[in-house]
């Protein structure tokens, strides 16, 4: 793609001056109608080092509104982000609604680069590029404008600039080893390049190769590309015009539906003390292994009102060391989440490795009170089922322990434990008049969950039903499920750590 590529005539000095005007005129006029019409825009720049896309960035950002947009250097990845899922970084830096993010550098400088050093294997690189993906079309799907540049000079004229910048006392700084590597293999960065390129160049967010000879003559083209990119974006909002569906290809399983599970199993008060002690110990010691290794677990409770998800999540949580897990209870978005993608707060709360994130409520708001309640459209919801196959499989790359339980309980349990609740006064708190309105939309609620769990049950994170008529019972059942889990993934890294060795 890049090796094809037939650069445009350079205009004239006069020519660009005059464009340039225009172009950053209306570039500026454009900020104010993407912040009108809530239209997040994502420009990322990449390409060659010393191509100039720092100088360029500070041209165009030059007549914004600098309250409205924002720049990130990407680089290398912090320690605390390498402790996190690969596209973390990334993700937790999309704009808001209505403003504009600049990415010097992108997951495409990170993995490119990784995959020359040979410091991933060919199955990870490609493991990687399909993320990013998705990842790309996500943000299109939902309402995001992604714009990428891949900055590109030649061999020649990157060793050139290179050795000016080396020369100079105030600019050798910018010169990397990186850089140096990239020139010194330009032709096998090229033959990478060009294959990710071509990959990764989709209808929803292409790729516009940037002639950066000169700086104003970079900067026209990124600026003309911006604003019409903006224009069609802005169009395509006018037209409310839906993505499309995307079939499922993540492995499911079987479930059942919640009107057949029997809800009647139970456990004597003896035998809950005894077994909750002894499993407690057990998760105990199991929480200094996973930290050991590094290994990060995700525990996602969704469930009736009143069906016991606190008591549940009380009961494990004492079993963990407070200095490594994280309790999260999700309710409505605040405004900076709900200006973002609505994964983005659930991005933002994912545990560094060897560390357990708990979730009372979870990113399955979307296809349950969001849906029933209105707050999205009915294309977003129905989306979200492969969107929420999508995260969780991000999770399981990066060999997360992913735990998903419903509570159920049933409706007759649901209206005494209300009941008891309005009667006591130190529980009167759980209660709300919102429990009360779920209540009455209980069928409407079962058709949801029941379609949800169906559409998610994926055999990397599958659902675990806790029938919790005898919360003891539920609580036991979760401990177990958790210790299962857990042992079987230490077993799995302990098993490849000795493949290693051989």
């Amino acid at each position: 793609m890049l090796k094809e590529w037939v650069k445009e005539e350079m205009p004239s000095e006069e020519e660009i001056v005059e464009r340039l005007a225009k172009a950053r005129a209306e570039l500026a006029v454009r900020q104010t109608a993407i912040k009108e019409k809530g239209l997040p825009v994502l420009v990322v720049m990449d390409g060659w080092g010393a191509a100039g896309k720092g100088s360029v960035l500070g041209r165009v950002i030059k007549g914004l509104d600098p309250r409205f947009f924002k720049c990130e250097t990407l680089s290398q990845p912090t320690t605390e982000e390498t402790r996190r899922p690969f596209l973390y970084r990334y993700f937790v830096r999309i704009p808001k609604q209505g403003q504009f993010s600049f990415f010097d550098g992108s997951w495409m400088g990170e993995v490119t680069a990784h995959f020359l050093h040979g410091e991933i294997t060919e199955e990870e690189y490609r493991s990687h590029l399909t993320s990013i993906k998705r990842f790309e079309r996500q943000l299109n799907d939902n309402g995001y404008l992604v714009v990428k540049y891949f900055f590109h000079i030649g061999e020649k004229t990157q060793r050139k600039r290179l050795q000016e910048l080396e020369k100079n006392n105030v600019t050798e700084w910018r010169v990397s080893d990186g850089d140096k590597w990239q020139n010194k293999h330009y032709k096998e960065c090229l033959d990478v390049y060009d294959e990710y390129l071509e990959f990764t160049n989709q209808f929803v967010a292409p790729w516009y190769f940037i002639d950066a000879t000169s700086k104003k003559w970079s900067e026209l083209q990124m600026t003309e590309i911006l604003v019409a990119s903006i224009d069609t974006a802005l169009s395509n909002m006018e037209a409310k015009q839906e993505p499309p569906m995307l079939q499922n290809v993540f492995p499911m399983k079987s479930i059942p539906k919640l009107a057949d599970i029997a809800l009647d199993k139970s456990v004597s008060d003896e035998e809950y003390k005894k077994e909750l002690d002894a499993l407690q110990k057990r998760l105990g010691k199991l929480h200094n292994e996973l930290y050991l290794k590094k290994i990060p677990v995700i525990i996602a409770y969704e469930g009736w009102d009143a069906a016991g998800k606190g008591g549940n999540i009380k009961r494990v949580a004492a079993a963990l060391d407070p200095r490594g897990y994280e309790v999260h209870p999700i309710a409505s978005p605040e405004p900076a989440e709900k200006a973002r993608h609505y994964l983005w707060r659930f991005w933002n709360r994912l545990p560094k490795d060897g560390h357990i994130a708990i979730f009372d409520r979870t990113w399955y708001g979307r296809v349950m009170v969001e849906r029933l309640e209105g707050f999205c459209t009915e294309n977003d919801w129905k989306r979200a089922y492969n969107e929420i196959n999508e995260f969780e499989k991000e999770l399981a790359d990066w060999n997360a322990v992913i735990l998903k339980f419903w509570v159920q309980i049933d409706k007759d349990t649901q209206l005494e434990r209300f009941t008891e609740r309005q009667n006591t006064p130190e529980k009167q708190w759980k209660i709300t008049d919102e429990d009360w309105r779920n209540r009455e939309k209980w069928d409407l609620y079962e058709e949801a969950v029941d379609e949800m769990l169906q559409k998610t049950n994926t055999k990397y994170a599958p659902w675990h039903v806790l029938e919790s008529n005898d919360k003891h019972y539920a609580r036991i059942k979760a401990l177990k499920i958790i210790i299962k889990a857990i042992e079987k993934k230490l077993a799995e890294v302990d098993e490849k750590n000795e493949k290693k060795k051989k």
